[in-house]
């Protein structure tokens, strides 16, 4: 497109000279209109208003009002709106629009119309837009104009999308989608998408917003267009901002504001540094967003966008308030409310109120910020703002706490987290989405359940703990075990969570933290549910996630010099986590001795100590919280078999799934797969052969009379085609640090080429998206109980692996020492083989490497985590035979 523009361009140079030899006065007019136009399709508008003007003024002379001078004062209109000058622009609109009325010409009155839509729409003067682009509209029907009726219905969409009728802007957005496919108009199509994406955005319907964005993004990439293609990536990086994913929102931003730059698009520019600053602000990069922010600040006075100036404001405002400058703050805020006031802006209004109330909070004005916090619900509720009206909401339950107005407080933070559930149920289908959005807005599910133990209302507060658990998670099983039909009360009522309290057949133990203290439930004794809480004085400062520093300080001594089963174990280096596997037993005499579990005491001193009198019976269930989800719970004691659970609902869904649904017969052994193809950039393979692995998976297979893959058969697309139909999966193999994630063999079929990440990383996208059938899975790599903490627990490979269906996970929390898991694995599988259930033979094999010489110490047998029901495996003899 570009390219024959300047082609154009070129010929009409051409033109214009020889008109200006020959002084041929109607052939330089019709050169410079030419030019003209086509340096407004370039976006050079400076010099297309330099070509216009030279046409109009031979127009003028020669007195021709007809022809090409109405539209000249169209083009000279929209190169004025672009330039940010609306003022201007809506003189040589209705200019344009006197002559379309004089010579008759009404689909230039139209488009005339439609401009001054547009230029009002700017102005913020939205009803008189609207009146204008119906006028357009009407004319466009008139005249059989199907590409004019589809522009006038998406000016008609943005006009009621900034008056913040949401629906009614999908309405109209939806009739300009429609007849831009009609008609074959590609850019109206992703337009139109990308109108849909904001406006659901705006409903806080993200899922829908995501969606349509990337078939706006599609259709602007296919066409070249690139402001579509900039807008695309922009509204997708607001929207993963807003979903706490922020890395993606970087990525995508960074994309957008690159595209902006090259295009000299300032008001897209400005946009992409808001969101981009705003990304910063929450990563607590404070000097990055200040520039941001301040960027965006300058090029919204540029371009006269006052709605995009009071976003500034805020955003200048959070940022010093951040850094502790609360008046400095007040400032900016009392800016971005003026500045709403003035243009009308209700959504600019309650942010503004919101941040001031926030501020008053701080400066324990409880009183004011109360006020501010009630503005701002009045108006979230006015517009539609779902998201405002929870946040509200939730400020209103955090004021009156520090009031102690404590039923006032539990009232306002139920509401809140009835508004996030809503959204999250009805707006995001995705599970990433989900838990990110889950956890930014932590806050007011903490605080629900802290004010129901300020009230002693432990049961209520129990439910409350356990509705803010594992939502996403939950939402999985429902689709994998076909329960999506039953309704949220069949499964997550009050009633139920109650139910599952009082009925608990096991011993089960649900924690809940906050700051120092942890507050532990009891459930499966008679009568309702004890709770107890312990106030942790002895690591970290107040508000220090002190049950980190515990964890950390119990694990470091703990995992000393252990591991060789673990990611980028280079054959020449090995990293400082590993030893070489002719010393790896040999050097216990320099490590702190470990032949008791001395180590573990502080962490069952703090959260089973102080229910110690209440640990009947030889089972335990612990439902974990925050850090202690990557506790070594099963190694807290000898007499109890402890497992854990992401929640209790989940848990039930689970141990209640249909009876036919998990495999009975069948058995995917993976063990030591090749990866000497993986190498570095040197060419040196990445990763050692795991000897006892491969023996390992022998054993097994012997034991329970099944095939193994090994080696370079131990392909991932392999285990993806068996992993489905079997009842028991093991894997042994190497694992990432961080997230578990699974190293298998690549195709050996691959040839020269070095195969990718994608080749042969087993990844919690690829189980998830497989239907398993497993009674149990066996992560025997190291750091597989490892992820990302959340409110869905840890979020990593042995979650992917429930919600994929698997009855029971055993993963593990750290780097293992290949021989040692060798030895530990074989005692589970001769105690499964023996017709135990997983727990036991998960106690026993501890205890075998515990009482042996050489793995006595803690860091051998205390990685190992049982999470989900406790199964037995009776395998049919059904062997899997290799491909």
């Amino acid at each position: 497109m570009a390219e024959r523009i300047l082609q154009d361009i070129a010929e009409q140079n051409k033109r214009l000279a020889i008109a200006q030899i020959n002084k041929n006065t109607e052939e330089k007019a019709e050169a410079f209109y030419n030019l003209g136009r086509a340096y407004c399709f370039l976006e050079d508008f400076h010099r297309a208003i330099e070509y216009l003007k030279q046409y109009l003024s031979i127009a003028e002379e020669v007195g021709n009002r007809a022809g090409s001078a109405g539209y000249a004062y169209g083009n000279l209109g929209f190169a004025y709106q672009s330039l940010g000058d609306s003022h201007r622009a809506i003189e040589y609109h209705n200019q344009h629009l006197r002559i379309a009325k004089e010579v008759g010409d009404r689909a230039g009155e139209g488009i005339a119309y439609g401009n001054l839509g547009l230029a009002y729409h700017s102005l913020e003067e939205f009803q008189r837009a609207i009146e204008y682009h119906n006028q357009h509209l009407s004319i466009a029907k008139e005249v059989g104009d199907r590409a004019g009726q589809g522009q006038a219905y998406g000016n008609l969409g943005l006009a009621y999308h900034s008056l913040e009728e949401f629906q009614r802007a999908i309405e109209y957005h939806n009739k300009s989608l429609s007849i831009a496919k009609e008609v074959g108009d590609r850019v109206g199509q992703g337009k139109a998408y990308g109108n849909l994406g904001a406006a659901y955005h705006s409903l806080n319907e993200f899922q829908r917003a995501i969606e349509y964005h990337n078939k706006c993004l599609i259709i602007a990439t296919e066409v070249g267009h690139r402001e579509g293609q900039g807008k695309g990536y922009g509204n997708l990086g607001n929207i993963y901002l807003v979903l706490g994913e922020y890395q993606r929102a970087i990525e995508c931003t960074n994309k957008c504001l690159l595209i902006a730059k090259e295009d000299g698009n300032r008001a897209l520019e400005g946009k992409a540094y808001s969101v981009l600053g705003a990304t910063y602000h929450r990563l607590d990069e404070f000097p990055r967003a200040m520039e941001c922010h301040k960027k965006h600040l300058n090029i919204a006075k540029e371009v006269g966008d006052r709605k995009e100036k009071g976003h500034a404001y805020l955003n200048i405002g959070d940022v010093h308030k951040s850094l502790g400058d609360v008046p400095r703050a007040m400032e900016y805020y009392k800016q971005s409310l003026s500045n709403a006031e003035e243009i009308g802006d209700r959504d600019g209004q309650g942010h503004a109120y919101c941040r001031l109330g926030s501020c008053y909070t701080h400066l324990h004005d409880l009183k004011e910020a109360t006020e501010c916090y009630k503005q701002h619900l009045t108006i979230a509720e006015e517009i539609g703002d779902r998201k405002g009206e929870a946040c509200a909401h939730s400020s209103l339950g955090q004021s009156f706490l520090y009031s102690d107005s404590l039923n006032e407080a539990l009232e306002h933070f139920r509401c809140s987290v009835k508004v996030y559930d809503s959204i999250r149920a009805s707006s995001i289908s995705e599970d990433e989405l989900k838990i990110s959005f889950r956890t930014k807005h932590q806050f007011a599910y903490t605080h629900l359940w802290q004010v129901l133990v300020m009230l002693e209302r432990n049961d209520e507060a129990l439910y409350a703990a356990e509705r803010g658990r594992a939502q996403a998670l939950l939402d999985g099983l429902k689709v994998t075990y076909g329960l999506t039909s039953l309704s949220p009360r069949a499964i997550e009522s009050e009633e139920e969570v109650r139910n599952i309290s009082r009925k608990s057949t096991v011993l089960t133990v649900f924690l809940a933290l906050h700051l120092k203290t942890v507050n532990i439930w009891v459930l499966g004794k008679e009568g309702n549910p004890i709770l107890r809480r312990l106030k942790l004085e002895t690591f970290g400062s107040e508000h220090e996630d002190c049950f980190t520093l515990l964890l950390d300080t119990v694990l470091k001594n703990i995992t000393y010099g252990v591991g060789i089963r673990c990611e980028n174990r280079s054959m020449g280096k090995l990293s400082e986590d590993s030893t070489p596997s002719s010393t790896r037993h040999d050097n216990q005499t320099s490590e702190p001795s470990q032949k008791s579990t001395e180590f573990l005491q502080p962490l069952y001193d703090a959260v089973l100590g102080p229910i110690e009198d209440l640990l009947d019976g030889d089972e335990l269930i612990v439902v974990p919280d925050g850090a202690l989800s990557k506790a070594p719970w099963a190694a807290l004691s000898e007499t109890l078999r402890i497992r854990t659970v992401p929640s209790l609902t989940s848990l039930k869904v689970i141990t209640d799934s249909p009876i036919e649904y998990h495999s009975k017969s069948g058995a995917l052994l993976v063990g030591d797969p090749c990866l000497k193809k993986i190498t570095d950039k040197r060419g040196n393979p990445i990763y050692h052969p795991l000897k006892y692995a491969r023996m390992e998976v022998e054993i097994i297979g012997q034991i329970l009379k099944s095939q193994t893959l090994t080696g370079e058969d131990a392909t991932k697309e392999a285990v993806l085609q068996r992993i489905s139909s079997v009842a028991l999966v093991h894997i042994a193999a190497h694992g990432r640090k961080e997230t578990g994630e699974i190293v298998l063999a690549p195709d050996p079929q691959w040839g020269s080429k070095p195969p990718t990440e994608e080749d042969y990383i087993l990844k919690m996208s690829d189980i998830q998206a497989v239907k398993l059938r497993a009674r149990l899975v066996v992560l025997s790599c190291p750091y597989s109980g490892q992820g990302k903490v959340s409110s869905e627990g840890v979020v990593g490979m042995a979650r992917a692996f429930l919600f994929a269906g698997a009855r029971s996970v055993l993963a593990t929390l750290w780097a293992i020492d290949d021989e040692a898991t060798m030895m530990f694995m074989k005692s589970f599988y001769q105690q499964l083989g023996s017709g135990e259930s997983a727990s036991v033979a998960l106690q026993r094999a501890m205890k075998c490497l515990r009482d042996s010489h050489d793995f006595s110490a803690p860091k051998y047998w205390a990685p190992f985590v049982l999470i989900g029901d406790d199964v037995k495996i009776e395998l049919e003899k059904k062997t899997l035979r290799k491909s």
